[in-house]
Protein backbone atom coordinates (compact mmCIF):
# COMPACT_ATOMS: atom_id res chain seq x y z
CA UNK A 1 0.00 0.00 0.00
CA UNK A 2 1.44 3.28 -1.18
CA UNK A 3 -0.20 5.97 1.84
CA UNK A 4 -0.05 9.44 0.93
CA UNK A 5 -0.83 12.35 3.59
CA UNK A 6 -4.13 12.77 1.80
CA UNK A 7 -4.79 8.84 2.13
CA UNK A 8 -3.42 9.18 6.03
CA UNK A 9 -6.52 11.84 6.55
CA UNK A 10 -9.27 10.36 4.73
CA UNK A 11 -8.55 7.23 6.71
CA UNK A 12 -7.73 9.20 9.90
CA UNK A 13 -11.10 10.83 9.37
CA UNK A 14 -12.98 8.00 8.63
CA UNK A 15 -13.08 7.68 12.83
CA UNK A 16 -15.59 10.41 13.78
CA UNK A 17 -14.33 10.83 16.88
CA UNK A 18 -10.81 12.12 15.21
CA UNK A 19 -12.70 14.89 12.85
CA UNK A 20 -14.86 15.97 15.86
CA UNK A 21 -11.84 16.52 17.98
CA UNK A 22 -10.02 17.91 15.26
CA UNK A 23 -13.46 20.51 14.77
CA UNK A 24 -13.24 21.15 18.42
CA UNK A 25 -10.03 22.29 19.36
CA UNK A 26 -9.14 25.53 18.12
CA UNK A 27 -11.85 26.06 20.66
CA UNK A 28 -9.01 25.81 23.12
CA UNK A 29 -7.01 28.33 21.69
CA UNK A 30 -3.64 25.89 21.97
CA UNK A 31 -0.14 26.78 20.70
CA UNK A 32 1.31 24.57 18.49
CA UNK A 33 -1.84 21.96 18.97
CA UNK A 34 -1.64 18.41 17.15
CA UNK A 35 -3.87 15.53 17.33
CA UNK A 36 -1.77 12.80 17.41
CA UNK A 37 -0.64 8.49 18.16
CA UNK A 38 -2.80 5.80 17.89
CA UNK A 39 -5.64 7.12 16.58
CA UNK A 40 -4.25 8.37 13.60
CA UNK A 41 -1.80 5.18 12.61
CA UNK A 42 -3.89 2.73 14.04
CA UNK A 43 -6.78 4.07 11.50
CA UNK A 44 -4.33 2.83 8.72
CA UNK A 45 -3.91 -0.63 10.29
CA UNK A 46 -7.41 -1.28 10.65
CA UNK A 47 -8.47 -0.20 7.34
CA UNK A 48 -5.36 -2.68 5.79
CA UNK A 49 -7.36 -5.40 8.72
CA UNK A 50 -11.02 -4.73 7.22
CA UNK A 51 -11.73 -3.07 11.02
CA UNK A 52 -13.48 -0.79 11.87
CA UNK A 53 -11.41 2.97 11.87
CA UNK A 54 -11.56 3.21 15.70
CA UNK A 55 -11.19 -0.30 16.66
CA UNK A 56 -8.63 -0.38 19.34
CA UNK A 57 -8.20 3.23 19.98
CA UNK A 58 -7.82 3.27 23.89
CA UNK A 59 -6.94 7.23 23.93
CA UNK A 60 -7.06 10.50 21.66
CA UNK A 61 -3.78 12.50 22.09
CA UNK A 62 -3.45 15.70 22.04
CA UNK A 63 0.26 17.46 22.26
CA UNK A 64 0.32 21.39 22.10
CA UNK A 65 3.32 23.45 23.79
CA UNK A 66 3.08 26.34 26.51
CA UNK A 67 5.58 28.14 28.33
CA UNK A 68 4.00 28.18 31.72
CA UNK A 69 5.63 25.44 32.82
CA UNK A 70 3.08 25.06 36.19
CA UNK A 71 0.53 22.04 36.57
CA UNK A 72 -2.22 24.81 37.38
CA UNK A 73 -2.19 26.21 33.48
CA UNK A 74 -1.96 22.59 32.20
CA UNK A 75 -4.71 21.25 34.14
CA UNK A 76 -6.88 24.60 33.42
CA UNK A 77 -6.41 23.41 29.99
CA UNK A 78 -7.31 19.92 30.70
CA UNK A 79 -10.48 21.05 32.52
CA UNK A 80 -10.80 22.57 29.78
CA UNK A 81 -11.00 19.94 27.54
CA UNK A 82 -12.59 17.41 29.20
CA UNK A 83 -16.14 19.69 29.39
CA UNK A 84 -15.44 20.31 25.31
CA UNK A 85 -15.10 15.90 24.79
CA UNK A 86 -17.27 14.66 27.11
CA UNK A 87 -20.04 13.84 24.79
CA UNK A 88 -17.70 11.62 22.85
CA UNK A 89 -17.64 9.12 25.54
CA UNK A 90 -13.81 8.64 24.96
CA UNK A 91 -11.05 9.91 26.94
CA UNK A 92 -8.69 12.76 25.07
CA UNK A 93 -5.73 13.06 26.57
CA UNK A 94 -3.63 16.67 26.33
CA UNK A 95 -0.06 16.90 27.17
CA UNK A 96 1.81 19.94 27.45
CA UNK A 97 5.07 19.00 26.14
CA UNK A 98 6.75 22.22 27.30
CA UNK A 99 6.42 19.82 30.83
CA UNK A 100 6.78 16.50 30.17
CA UNK A 101 10.79 16.60 31.15
CA UNK A 102 9.27 17.90 34.71
CA UNK A 103 7.35 14.87 35.87
CA UNK A 104 8.49 12.02 33.15
CA UNK A 105 11.69 10.93 35.49
CA UNK A 106 9.62 10.08 38.29
CA UNK A 107 7.24 8.18 36.13
CA UNK A 108 9.50 6.23 34.33
CA UNK A 109 12.49 6.19 36.06
CA UNK A 110 14.51 7.88 33.16
CA UNK A 111 15.43 11.44 32.30
CA UNK A 112 13.95 13.03 29.43
CA UNK A 113 15.01 16.02 27.40
CA UNK A 114 13.24 19.49 27.99
CA UNK A 115 11.09 20.01 24.99
CA UNK A 116 10.87 23.42 22.70
CA UNK A 117 8.70 22.48 20.30
CA UNK A 118 5.61 20.24 20.27
CA UNK A 119 6.59 18.23 17.25
CA UNK A 120 9.68 17.37 19.26
CA UNK A 121 7.05 15.29 21.62
CA UNK A 122 5.88 13.53 18.27
CA UNK A 123 10.05 12.61 17.34
CA UNK A 124 10.28 10.84 20.46
CA UNK A 125 7.54 8.10 20.13
CA UNK A 126 9.32 4.60 20.32
CA UNK A 127 8.14 3.38 17.26
CA UNK A 128 9.50 5.58 14.43
CA UNK A 129 6.96 5.16 11.82
CA UNK A 130 4.03 6.50 14.63
CA UNK A 131 5.33 9.61 14.63
CA UNK A 132 2.67 11.35 12.99
CA UNK A 133 0.53 14.20 13.88
CA UNK A 134 -2.21 16.30 12.56
CA UNK A 135 -1.30 19.64 13.23
CA UNK A 136 -4.74 22.01 14.33
CA UNK A 137 -3.96 24.83 12.95
CA UNK A 138 -2.96 24.40 9.86
CA UNK A 139 -4.65 20.80 9.13
CA UNK A 140 -1.07 19.31 8.15
CA UNK A 141 0.52 16.12 8.64
CA UNK A 142 3.79 15.73 10.84
CA UNK A 143 5.79 12.72 10.15
CA UNK A 144 9.36 13.12 10.62
CA UNK A 145 9.91 9.29 9.63
CA UNK A 146 7.56 9.31 6.36
CA UNK A 147 4.02 7.45 6.27
CA UNK A 148 5.89 3.80 4.38
CA UNK A 149 6.24 2.00 7.93
CA UNK A 150 2.76 2.62 8.45
CA UNK A 151 1.68 1.47 5.03
CA UNK A 152 3.96 -1.55 5.16
CA UNK A 153 3.73 -2.25 8.58
CA UNK A 154 6.99 -2.22 10.22
CA UNK A 155 7.31 -1.43 13.46
CA UNK A 156 11.48 0.60 14.19
CA UNK A 157 12.97 1.60 17.01
CA UNK A 158 13.27 5.29 17.18
CA UNK A 159 16.60 6.34 16.79
CA UNK A 160 15.60 9.42 18.35
CA UNK A 161 14.27 7.10 21.58
CA UNK A 162 15.95 4.30 21.82
CA UNK A 163 14.57 2.22 24.53
CA UNK A 164 14.72 -1.09 23.50
CA UNK A 165 12.98 -2.66 25.62
CA UNK A 166 10.35 0.15 25.81
CA UNK A 167 10.67 -0.34 22.37
CA UNK A 168 9.81 -4.43 22.00
CA UNK A 169 6.95 -4.06 24.96
CA UNK A 170 5.28 -1.59 22.57
CA UNK A 171 5.95 -3.62 19.32
CA UNK A 172 4.57 -6.64 20.80
CA UNK A 173 1.45 -4.76 21.71
CA UNK A 174 0.64 -3.97 18.26
CA UNK A 175 1.37 -6.99 17.14
CA UNK A 176 -1.16 -8.63 19.07
CA UNK A 177 -3.67 -6.55 17.53
CA UNK A 178 -2.58 -6.79 13.94
CA UNK A 179 -0.51 -9.98 13.65
CA UNK A 180 0.60 -9.01 10.35
CA UNK A 181 2.81 -6.21 11.66
CA UNK A 182 6.49 -6.50 11.21
CA UNK A 183 9.19 -6.12 13.71
CA UNK A 184 12.61 -4.97 12.60
CA UNK A 185 15.20 -5.54 15.39
CA UNK A 186 17.11 -2.69 17.06
CA UNK A 187 20.67 -2.84 15.63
Amino acid sequence: MTLTVETLLELAMANPINAEIIARLPALGLDQCFLTAGCLFQAVWNHQSNLPADQGVKDYDVFYFDTDLSYEAEDKVIRAAEQLFQDLGVHVELKNQARVHLWYVQRFGRPYPQLHTAKQGIDRYLVAGTCIGVEIATGEVYAPYGLEDVAQGVLRINPLHAEPELFAQKARSYQARWPWLKIVAPG
